[in-house]
């Protein structure tokens, strides 16, 4: 696949910041939210207050999230996930800023990833403030609900899976390992919670140092992950934007590019090789 110029001369003077999205993830078998793969969901998302207050909403939430972690944590890097690491190995990509909560950046091998809505692979108790991993919670929650199971239609990049009803209102949730409490929750941010503040801050400051500001696989509908372009832009720092389909931000773009992230993001790292570079200069 060619690589649009513009991105490479992006690429080539450095210093570029990856913001990602849940496209990039699609070719990993995660659907995508608003892209080419994007599912209507069944049932709203579970917003924080809902969680919070209801003990219901918690064992509904909790069923479907035991669920749909399989196919998270069974999902593995692809081709694009690799070639932002690639990217990054070599000097062209300095940090990455993810909206996925799948950890498939980190399998790559990537460095230096912000996680902007958190991780799946992690547990937090609202009461405590102690953390878990989602493997040893698993391990708990399979304890507690031997045989449970119930038709899987889709799973949600937030790792929130589409079920039949009938069976949720008999799985039982577990309680933090520390205090008790039955407030756990993944650790990622909710519909209607608000991401760090700090961490926020060390986004935007990601955003005033690069050289230029790449997305990939994200249409930006939401504020959380325009801010930062709309940053870039203010800042005059050029904005290149990868996605099948259109974006909040395409008319800040300098850069628009439609194609499949995976062949395009491996023909962009393979361009970008050390060896690649050396054949451009021998053929000068």
């Amino acid at each position: 696949m060619s690589v649009h110029p513009g991105v490479r001369e992006l690429l080539r003077a450095g210093g570029v910041l990856v913001l990602s999205g849940a496209g990039l993830s699609t070719e990993s078998g995660i659907p995508d939210y608003r892209g080419p793969t994007g599912t209507q969901r069944r049932h709203a998302p579970m917003t924080y207050q809902a969680f919070t207050g209801s003990p219901q909403a918690r064992r509904r939430y909790w069923a479907r999230s035991y669920l749909g972690w399989r196919q998270i944590a069974d999902a593995q890097p692809n081709d694009g996930h690799r070639a932002v690491t690639s990217l990054q190995r070599d000097g062209s990509v300095d940090a990455i800023i993810t909206q996925n909560v799948d950890g498939l950046h980190q399998a790559a091998g990537a460095q230096d990833v912000i996680e902007l809505h958190g991780g799946l692979d992690r547990i937090v108790c609202l009461e405590c403030g102690r953390r878990e991993t989602r493997s040893d919670v698993d391990a708990r929650l399979r304890a507690a609900n031997p045989g449970f199971d119930a038709a899987v239609l889709v799973v949600n990049p937030d790792g929130d899976a589409e079920v039949s009803d009938d069976r949720l209102d008999e799985f039982v949730p577990v309680s933090c390992l520390f205090c008790g409490s039955d407030l756990i929750k993944p650790d990622v941010v909710f519909f209607g919670e608000s991401v760090p503040r700090p961490r926020v801050d060390a986004c935007f400051a990601l955003v005033e140092d690069a050289s230029s500001l790449l997305v990939l696989g994200s249409s930006l509908t939401v504020m959380s992950g325009l801010r930062f372009v709309r940053r870039a832009a203010a800042c005059d720092i050029p904005v290149a934007i990868v996605n099948q389909g259109p974006t909040r931000a395409d008319d800040l773009a300098a850069v628009k590019v439609e194609a499949p992230l995976g062949a395009f993001l491996s023909s962009l790292a393979v361009s970008h090789s050390p060896l690649a570079q050396q054949g451009s200069h021998a053929s000068q």
